[in-house]
């Protein structure tokens, strides 16, 4: 179940960001003759109005992401103080209770726990959600809308921006320069569309991340025959206690659960352990790549090509630069399969070792 549910969201996020790329396709090509021909005016008032649509989009998305990590760093830096008593958690002065969740969870005016029983067998039972779920939603908010306006904004201005009036003959893609000539980079199609797999990852991590912790601290459990109860993976309240800091996260989730993919060497999970380490080592290499598009990758062709030279192994080869827009495509690329592969890796590790 874990598994399917990782491997169809993460289809998902890729068949709607190629709806994205080729919506700006269509935008560049021949989107005026169809519109003349179909008179598709709904969307001539979406075009018309994209400078409004995206500077709300933009205001709501920094203001999800200060109040979202202010929160976050509240608790951390009181849990440094010594003041636990002053952080945000359940069973504070102060709570905070995920409304709409809760909501869409149980059903309207209904914000407590649901259970639903039929000749005493449990059909359903909807979970407690606290201050810890309250917290990491935000979050959700905050990387969903991120991840949105991007996709929005390289589908809206794929044929003109302030600085270009007219993209039809540039395409899809094409090389970009910083703010010394024109400040170019980040307007083409390209552009937004390797930056919205970077934040689809982002978005995707904390739902996978939030999803596995939740479920081994207050649902998934292995059940003891002599005390008749069931024992939760990670104990009971777990996922509530910790991860209301980022300390947190990082410490009793991220650290603590990767013992066992990290340790696997000489058991039967050390397959796992090697996949994990080659892909998280292919994705924090790559993240420089995806970061400068082309300097780095040309500062490793230069080395390979200074040690082939040096060594006299192949003196006829000479140095060739990728471009830009190739440069980000091999980082995206090498990005997302390592991040993939290494959160699988992760997960199954620890649910196989159970």
């Amino acid at each position: 179940m874990l598994c399917l549910f990782y491997h169809y969201l993460w289809v998902g996020g890729y068949l709607v960001i190629g709806g994205g790329a080729h919506a700006s396709i269509f935008l560049i090509g021949d989107h005026l003759e169809t519109m003349n021909r179909l008179r598709l005016q709904g969307f001539e008032e979406v075009l018309n109005h994209r400078d409004i649509f995206i500077g709300h989009l933009i205001w709501v998305t920094r203001t999800l992401g200060l109040h979202s990590f202010r929160l976050y760093i509240h608790n951390d830096t009181l849990q440094a103080l010594g003041r636990p008593e002053d952080m945000l958690h359940d069973t504070a002065s102060l709570q905070f209770k995920p409304i709409f969740a809760r909501l869409l969870q149980t059903g309207p005016l209904l914000l407590s726990i649901s259970i639903e029983m039929l000749d005493s067998k449990l059909l359903r039972i909807t979970q407690e959600l606290g201050t810890a779920d309250f917290l990491v939603h935000h979050i959700h908010a905050f990387t969903i809308h991120a991840a949105f306006l991007i996709f929005t904004k390289g589908i809206l201005y794929a044929r003109n921006t302030g600085l270009i009036s007219e993209k039809l003959d540039l395409g899809f893609r094409y090389p970009c320069d910083g703010p010394g000539r024109g400040g170019t980079c980040q307007i083409s199609p390209w552009d937004h569309i390797y930056l919205i797999v970077f934040w689809m990852y982002n978005a995707f991590s904390v739902v996978f991340f939030h999803y596995f912790w939740k479920m081994q601290s207050d649902v998934w459990g292995i059940y003891k025959t002599k005390m008749r109860n069931i024992m939760h993976i990670t104990g009971i309240g777990d996922y509530s206690i910790n991860s209301r800091t980022i300390n947190g996260w990082l410490s009793n989730f991220l650290w603590s659960q990767a013992a066992q993919v990290i340790q696997s060497y000489g058991t039967n999970l050390s397959g796992y352990g090697l996949i994990f380490i080659g892909a998280h080592f292919l994705w924090a290499f790559s993240l420089m790549f995806l970061y400068s598009g082309r300097g780095y990758w040309q500062e490793l062709i230069e080395s390979i090509i200074w040690a082939h030279h040096k060594f006299k192994l192949m003196p006829l080869i000479q140095p060739r630069a990728l471009s830009i827009a190739q440069g980000r495509a091999v980082g995206f690329i090498h990005y997302t399969h390592g991040a993939v592969a290494c959160s699988w890796a992760f997960f199954i590790s620890k649910v196989t070792a159970i």
